[in-house]
């Protein structure tokens, strides 16, 4: 249900975008960005309108309770004028006048107290069907952010993600919750409400109802600046989000290098920026909340003279006066909400539009129509004169021309450089980014053609950077099979060597990690990263230099381990560190993005070239010179 309920929201635009091209929602075009915005509150309201229930009971609602309040001013004039006639009549009986002030009193107590009912009501259901759109737009958005690819992350910082994931989400839901109900109460107000005083007087009524276009006037003016303006200090907001997010995560680098200073300058500058545009913003909105104010009372004031001339002639009745009095009291409230309406709306067009404009992305990596699901034979991974950048226009190549192959129970080791396009083979595997040319498969099925799942589900990566979530160690290891055992939890951290480790914490395996496992050491937390790759039993194993952090002891043990699991499975090591892929089958040497070299180990120590001067520099030291006719190695590689 909730992703039925996502897949709608995320595919109710009217125009798609791909993840990978340059109209993304960190820069679009001006032009796209008012087509957005134009459309956000219309989809707002018809993502409302599926909760037909709500809708239907808050406009009901919302209609009663202004109809209950427009028969307070008329139940008013009337007991006036009938108390004047009554009292006009010396002979009136006492008990029939309090009997007639009695009824009165009633029928206004009724008609607020039924007014009441129904604006709680109203009141009621815009807050929980705000909520409700709320829950839905957070729902939909994250699961749109699970989808989409990493050239999109790539591109995007996290605080602005997360800045419309939660500012942006509020502001939609406090339109709903704010302006909708309320701006049908004020046009039964002023619609109906108008054309009665009209009906009773067409001057009076028309003064009565002068202030409406001053006020209409002023609140699409400054709507059309707050609209403007806030997107200015969403962005503003954004910049704030990603200062903290950063200094938060290089905590430990601020300390270092004592620039807490530094990065409180920073955050002052963009904060003293947004609190400046919140100001601005403020100053607008109670000018502007002023100035219909003062419309609203002249009005009253030229109601009250010509009003008053009018009952000295004996044209008007003091009744029917106090009748127009009333009505404009009761408008008063309404007129006074109208800044808060158009606050709401421009909010809520705005940070619907910023919420939108992810949701209509397309993922560049996604399904075809017709994939299916892989189907494994051998386990057979083949790279196929694959071409890959990272630019969309195809330039500057990561990888040119790269081409191999490997099978169940053999490994293949990578090494070059760095930027020669190591880790990008890893990120290739799993679909992470499709290949700009050439193709990879597993047992001859192109990994385009088959399903992400399937595909994902076969293929595992242990990447250089690890990344532990906050949670046990268990959850951990199991993060990619939640339903996994205690004993292949166990059997997986003791691949991983780390199961001796467990063993010893007060908790053992319920012991809580820190943010990013930062409660562990690094080749703990590699080691925990690689139970969690195990766990799931993949049939093609990556390591991208996953044991950076590991001693090589214990490097050796995993390797011994992997050896003894690897039997049926494809395995990639990807290392800058020889020792941990010298027992590789075959051995190719990236340059650039290019296989410069391939063999076993002994073919290339044999071969004198930029292998055999790597391995001279990690065995012995920077200071011995490499074999005559051996080319350097680029780049630093160990220490």
């Amino acid at each position: 249900m909730h992703s039925r309920s996502a897949s709608r929201l995320s595919s109710s635009g009217a125009a798609r975008r791909h993840d990978a091209s340059a109209d993304t929602a960190a820069g679009k075009p001006v032009a796209a960005v008012r087509e957005v915005s134009a459309n956000a509150i219309l989809r707002i309201l018809r993502m409302a309108a599926r909760h037909r229930l709500s809708m239907t009971l808050g406009v009901a609602c919302a209609v009663i309770a202004a109809n209950f309040q427009l028969l307070i001013p008329r139940y008013l004039g009337d007991a006036v004028d009938h108390a004047q006639g009554l009292l006009a009549q010396a002979a009136t009986d006492r008990a029939v006048v309090a009997a007639a002030l009695w009824s009165t009193a009633i029928l206004l107590l009724g008609a607020g107290a039924a007014r009441g009912v129904f604006t709680m009501c109203q009141n009621y259901l815009g807050e929980s069907l705000g909520h409700r759109i709320g829950y839905e737009l957070r729902l939909a958005y994250f699961e749109k952010l699970q989808r989409l690819s990493f050239s999109y992350h790539d591109r995007v910082h996290s605080g602005d993600l997360i800045t419309r994931g939660m500012l942006d989400v509020e502001g939609v839901r406090r339109f709903l919750e704010n302006a909708v109900f309320r701006t049908i109460t004020l046009a039964v107000l002023v619609g109906y409400g108008g054309y009665h005083v009209i009906r009773l007087d067409p001057l009076l009524g028309a003064l009565a109802l002068s202030f409406v276009p001053v006020v209409a006037w002023r609140a699409a003016v400054s709507r059309l600046w707050l609209r403007r303006t806030w997107r200015e200090l969403q962005a503003r907001l954004s910049e704030l989000t990603r200062i903290m997010e950063e200094n938060l995560g290089g905590i430990r680098v601020v300390r270092a290098f004592v620039a807490q200073a530094f990065e409180l300058a920073k955050f002052d500058r963009t904060s003293a920026d947004a609190i400046a545009m919140s100001l601005r913003r403020i100053d607008v909105r109670y000018r502007n909340g002023a100035a219909m104010s003062l419309a609203y009372y002249a009005a009253m004031g030229l109601v009250l003279w010509v009003g008053g001339s009018r009952v000295i002639e004996g044209a008007l009745s003091v009744g029917a006066l106090a009748e127009f009095l009333t009505f404009m009291a009761i408008l008063q409230q309404p007129v006074r909400q109208i800044g808060m309406i158009v606050n709401s709306a421009a909010r809520g067009s705005i940070s619907g539009a910023r919420v939108f404009e992810v949701l209509d992305i397309e993922p560049a990596i996604r399904d075809k129509p017709d994939a299916r699901a892989l189907v494994l034979t051998h386990g057979v991974v083949r790279f196929e004169q694959v071409d890959f950048s990272y630019q969309a226009s195809g330039e500057p190549l990561a990888l040119r021309g790269v081409s191999f192959e490997v099978g169940p129970g053999r490994t293949l080791g990578i090494v070059g450089p760095p930027g020669s396009g190591k880790s990008t083979i890893a990120h290739l595997m799993p679909r992470f980014y499709d290949v700009s040319a050439g193709r990879i498969t597993i047992d001859g099925q192109d990994i385009r053609d088959v399903t992400l799942e399937s595909l994902r589900s076969c293929v595992g990566v242990m990447q250089q950077d690890t990344f532990l979530f906050s949670a046990s160690i268990e959850g951990n290891i199991a993060y990619g099979d939640p339903e996994a055992d205690e004993e292949r939890i166990a059997d997986a951290a003791e691949s991983a060597q780390l199961h001796r480790f467990v063993e010893r914490l007060p908790g053992r395996y319920e012991t809580l990690v820190g943010e990013r496992g930062l409660t562990l050491s690094g080749g703990q937390r590699q080691r925990l990263s690689i139970a969690r790759s195990l766990l799931p039993e993949p049939t093609v194993i990556v390591f991208d230099d996953s044991t950076a952090s590991v001693d090589a002891g214990t490097e050796r043990k995993i390797r011994a381990a992997l050896r003894e699991l690897g039997a049926q499975r494809a395995t990639i090591i990807i290392s800058h560190r020889l020792g941990s892929l010298m027992h590789a089958d075959e051995i190719v040497f990236l340059e650039a993005g290019r296989i410069v070299e391939r063999g076993t180990h002994a073919q290339l120590i044999a071969l004198g070239g930029r292998y055999r001067a790597l391995y001279e520099l990690q065995v012995h030291g920077a200071d011995v010179q490499p074999a005559p006719g051996a080319r350097p190695p680029a780049g630093v590689f160990a220490k």
